[in-house]
């Protein structure tokens, strides 16, 4: 099997996931974008436009203080103005902050649904060679940092950017000295935003991919919970998940301290820019005459306005760096989005499961001359529908389960085959076995015949038809199976029993569980039939749990069925009950059988014997006896275990 990837893509986001993340948002919501970014501009002037207001304020009382009979006029209607801007920017801020909730929200769920959708579509390669744990991270961390990003963060970015530059235009107007010492500290705060923020932005993704290998240590302890106390593998398991848990601890505290840090260093700048400011406008007031305050266009400014420019500038400078610093805090957050965002995007941009297929399954009813026609009525019988694009004609072929396996070759890797000119024939109900010790390749013959994976070299043959031709829900529509670990899912035992077929009548249910021998132990439980099950249902014993599968497996009513271990998990007893169910259901069916006990394969009409990924023995159990090969060697083997 191919190795397990811990992770997805690299700490950084890839290039070019800022712009897809944005492009999706206006396509999908473009008027609540259009909404935020006019409420972020209000919001954003009503905070800058009061120090405009302080220096009009201050010529207005300049000109009316101890004048008699002065017009105040001018100075309630700026009064009026800052109200009624506030007033603006409150509804402004209340209106984006709520647009962005509920349009986030939104978009989160249509994402996770697109995301569990396509996941659906993917090959059972991608599942082998990626750690579930670090697949349930992007639908838990990513998501929320996507969440973070694009409630938050993207919107305050927007205003920032929007206030530091007309900020940094009115400064400029009023003042070119103050400005230049303004953007002389803003240097300093990039710097230790590139330094400092930087190294926390870094640290904070590499927390996001230690939490997800935190949560994967952590299911995979839980589902092997009973091995691990069985073998006394608690410390061992502890010790484990300690190294993991301390490298989360060291990365997060690392993050967390540069994170920490980075906001009083900021602040303590902006303190620091606003003493010195003031200092130099102070310097304008008091020596009017040597010292001139000139604007971007070489304008003087007149004595009158000096207090109020220095005033208002004070105001802009402590703004404008609050709004660095707020940029330099959402670094952070944007660096964390955008890496959670691109492994979302990475899972969405897999490649699913491709299909070719053109040959379809259909339901046939068969006449009193024994000739035959498709049917939308259910029937147990079914056809292989074979459009022909040659001529326009369509063919039927009846299906009987006869498959084929024509000098095989295969592996999960290029590198390496895991089965090497394999061939079999299973004639229409027959009973095939696979046996041979653990690695010799029979699951993997099975997950061929189902095409989870693609052969590298060879044929193989559903009733004469490549199996390559055939769509491969409808191939695997055709096969019944049961797995040697059982899943079963939250709901009545009725309804994972149902699984097998979604529009199977109760009756055939009951008739199904009957064939597997599970109907009694099933009206023995609480509610019988609707006994609601959960955690994989764990209030059954492991024997009940397989004997749902193999109902699960009848109510399908297939006409191949494949049997992976299918007994491997029930006691001798229940094993005669499950073996005289599986007699029922292999009736008049092809059927594939994977078993360790030999005694479950005795009357398979050939047994086909695998090791290191090549067939050397075949036969009937009689034939295989009298070889004295390896099959002999297992027999026997087993007989005196027994």
């Amino acid at each position: 099997m191919a190795r397990m990837k811990r992770g997805f893509g690299h700490e950084k986001a890839k290039k070019g996931t800022m712009g897809r993340l944005v492009k999706i948002l206006f396509k999908k919501y473009p008027w609540q974008m259009i909404l935020v970014m006019f409420c972020n501009v209000l919001a954003a002037a009503s905070n800058f436009l009061s120090s405009v207001f302080i220096k009009n304020i201050t010529n207005e009382i300049d000109n009316i203080v101890g004048v008699p009979n002065a017009d105040w006029n001018p100075f309630i209607r700026i009064i009026i103005f800052m109200i009624i801007a506030y007033v603006i920017g409150i509804f402004a801020s209340f209106l984006w902050n709520y647009t962005m909730a509920v349009t986030t929200q939104k978009y989160l769920n249509e994402l996770r649904k697109e995301l569990f959708d396509h996941m659906e579509t993917l090959p059972i390669k991608y599942f082998d060679t990626h750690a579930h744990g670090d697949i349930m991270s992007i639908y838990t961390n990513d998501i929320d940092t996507i969440r973070e990003l694009v409630s938050q963060s993207l919107p305050n970015l927007f205003q920032t950017t929007f206030t530091v530059i007309a900020l940094l235009c009115i400064m400029l107007y009023y003042s070119l000295w103050l400005t230049l010492i303004v953007l002389f500290g803003s240097i300093f705060m990039i710097l230790n935003t590139k330094f400092v923020g930087g190294k926390s932005a870094r640290y904070f993704v590499k927390q996001q991919k230690a939490l997800g290998k935190v949560e994967g240590s952590i299911e995979e302890s839980i589902n092997g919970l009973k091995v691990i106390k069985v073998f006394c593998h608690e410390d061992k398991s502890i010790e484990e998940f300690d190294n993991i848990n301390n490298d989360l601890a060291r990365v997060a505290t690392i993050g967390n301290i540069n994170g920490n840090i980075l906001g009083p260093i900021m602040g303590n700048i902006g303190n620091i820019l606003y003493v010195l400011i003031a200092v130099v406008g102070g310097l304008f007031i008091m020596y009017p005459d040597n010292i001139h305050n000139i604007n971007a266009f070489g304008q003087v400014t007149a004595k009158s306005d000096l207090i109020g420019i220095v005033l208002s500038f004070l105001m802009m400078s402590k703004m404008f760096a609050n709004n660095i610093n707020n940029f330099a805090q959402q670094v952070t957050f944007i660096v964390m989005g955008l890496a959670g965002a691109s492994r979302v995007f990475d899972l969405m941009d897999e490649k699913s499961e491709t299909d070719d297929g053109y040959v379809t399954l259909v339901h046939i009813k068969y006449h009193e001359d024994g000739t035959f026609e498709e049917t939308n009525e259910r029937t147990r019988y079914y056809a292989w529908k074979h459009p022909h694009s040659a001529d326009g004609t369509v063919t039927y072929t009846e299906l009987k389960g006869d498959i084929v396996l024509d000098h095989v070759d295969f592996g999960y890797t290029q590198e390496k085959l895991v089965l090497e000119d394999v061939s079999i024939y299973a004639r229409p109900g027959q009973k095939i076995a696979l046996v041979g010790a653990t690695g010799a390749g029979k699951t993997t013959i099975t997950n061929l015949i189902n095409r989870f994976y693609d052969i590298a070299d060879g044929k193989i043959r559903y009733d004469g038809i490549n199996i390559n031709k055939i769509k491969k829900d409808d191939l695997r529509r055709s096969l019944g199976i049961v797995l040697q670990d059982t899943n079963l899912f939250t709901g009545t035992v009725m309804d994972n029993i149902r699984y097998g077929r979604l529009d199977a009548t109760d009756e055939e249910v009951y008739e199904a569980a009957k064939i597997a021998n599970a109907y009694d132990f099933i009206m023995r439980l609480p509610q019988g039939f609707n006994t609601m099950l959960s955690g994989d249902g764990t209030n059954l014993s492991q024997g009940q749990r397989q004997l749902l599968s193999i109902a699960r497996a009848a109510v399908a009513d297939t006409p191949v069925m494949i049997l992976d271990e299918a007994t491997s998990s029930i006691d001798t007893r229940t094993e005669k009950l499950v073996q005289q169910g599986t007699d029922k259901l292999m009736e008049g069916r092809t059927v594939f059988v994977i078993a360790h006990r030999l005694s479950t394969v005795m009357n398979s009409d050939a047994i086909m014997v695998l090791e290191h990924g090549k067939i050397i023995e075949r036969g009937s159990h009689d034939d295989l006896i009298k070889q004295k090969g390896k099959y002999y060697q297992l027999y026997t083997g087993a007989f005196e275990l027994e």
